[in-house]
């Protein structure tokens, strides 16, 4: 019954009038009952990550996993379980934990489960989050939405169906970064005038292959996900689409058309997806925005989005500072180099990094809007960012300008060709 009353207090709490509602530990008599109980499908490395982040700063107990390899659910396993230790949880049951390709599943009809971070390869976003959505659950899906455009537009779909009923967010993070949230607003508010031109780039060093011997081809591709276009949509929907969607978030718009041109030049022996993309794209009131993104070699270069308006220039680096230059000047102190770093900051940790605070705040924003029953839906912005992406790249693969309305009246969808019944052996 306590189980009952809780669930109907997270779904209701928005209808409480604000003189009676009390903390959660209050209403419910203690920490643990009152705890968002957060489920994981897909537990590699960043949602690993993610949910560790989300479980630090907010009241959320991890309750249960599922993934299509039991090494990786176990390797996780380790990480999340000392992470309900440090919050005075209870490990994850092994009861709650399920392998093989019915494991979402598994995942969402355990009826303890509040909300799950979905965070498999890309090409099963759209399947695992209407599952989600039609099982009731909150939900955080990692970008990008998925791989192509018939994904997109199957989400665009659910969004309607989640829409003031559940909490869906993805996982662009920088928009909660605060020095990007407070460039953000400059620029929205003119402070380097009207907006001429906006340069992107994310120049990656290679991502490893990992070991591959023993497997079968499917499993091989699996592990090695981000190595296919077909399971991961490539460099320019995995990390080229952060500083798209950063783009898109600041103008406020998305792309009109695409050129562009990339390849596969120092590409490993191992998968398809290209090295390197460079596209122009043409957005509302006359902007033009070029994307560079690059993943090959050893050495990791830079992410920058650089705004130039005819008052200013801003630019925001994931290590580089985040500032504007021109009329109204401004810099949010994150220390541009390690050569500028004081004996004091140096004794105190400082880091170089604009987005130390923005997993913290995305899972906290997240995890609020659930606990409040302000719902939030960030559907259609992640579907938006990830045509956007999957325009600059169909541009590039064609050599020729394509538009915004062909690319989403296409419908186009990418077979990742995949035997996954051998999993359930």
């Amino acid at each position: 019954m306590k189980s009952l009353n809780r669930r109907k207090f997270i779904k209701n709490t928005a209808t409480i009038s604000s003189l009676t509602l009390l903390a959660p530990s209050v209403a419910f008599g203690s920490k643990a009952n009152s705890a968002i109980r957060l489920g994981i499908i897909g537990c590699g490395n960043r949602g690993t990550s993610v949910l560790r982040s989300m479980s630090k700063y907010t009241n959320t107990s991890i309750i249960a996993m599922g993934d299509l390899f039991r090494d990786r659910l176990e390797a996780s396993k380790k990480i999340l379980d000392e992470q309900n230790k440090t919050k005075g949880f209870l490990k994850i049951a092994q009861s709650a934990t399920y392998t093989g390709t019915k494991s979402y599943e598994q995942v969402l009809d355990n009826k303890d489960v509040d909300a799950v971070l979905i965070s498999t390869p890309a090409y099963a976003h759209p399947e695992i989050l209407e599952a989600a959505i039609d099982a009731g659950k909150h939900v955080y899906c990692e970008k990008p939405a998925a791989t192509d455009v018939d994904g997109c537009k199957r989400i665009l779909k659910v969004s309607k169906t989640a829409n003031d009923k559940l909490s869906v967010v993805m996982g662009f993070q920088i928009r909660y970064a605060t020095p990007y949230v407070e460039m953000a607003k400059r620029i929205q508010r003119g402070d380097i005038g009207e907006i001429i031109s906006v340069q992107l780039y994310y120049f990656s060093s290679e991502v490893p292959l990992k070991p591959i011997d023993g497997m079968s081809f499917d499993e091989a591709r699996i592990r090695n996900h981000f190595h296919f276009n077909e399971l991961s949509g490539g460099i320019l929907l995995d990390q080229g689409i952060h500083m798209i969607d950063v783009c898109n978030w600041i103008l406020q718009s998305k792309p009109l058309h695409a050129i562009g041109l990339g390849g596969q030049k120092g590409c490993l022996e191992f998968g398809n997806t290209w090295t390197n993309y460079q596209v122009i794209y043409k957005y509302p009131n006359d902007v033009n925005v070029t994307v560079q993104s690059t993943q090959v070699g050893q050495s990791f270069g830079d992410v920058c989005a650089r705004f130039v308006g005819t008052k200013g220039i801003a630019e925001a680096h994931y290590t580089g500072g985040v500032f504007i230059k021109g009329e109204n000047e401004w810099d949010s102190g994150i220390v541009k180099s390690g050569d500028l770093l004081t004996p004091e900051q140096i004794a105190t940790g400082s880091s170089l990094s604009s987005l130390d605070d923005a997993d913290k705040n995305k899972g906290k924003s997240f995890i609020e809007s659930i606990e409040t029953g302000s719902y939030l839906n960030q559907l259609q912005s992640g579907s938006e960012s990830t045509l956007s992406a999957v325009l600059g790249r169909e541009a590039a693969i064609r050599q020729e300008l394509v538009t915004w309305d062909e690319i989403y009246f296409s419908s186009k969808k990418i077979d990742p060709q995949l035997n996954l019944n051998q999993f359930n052996k």
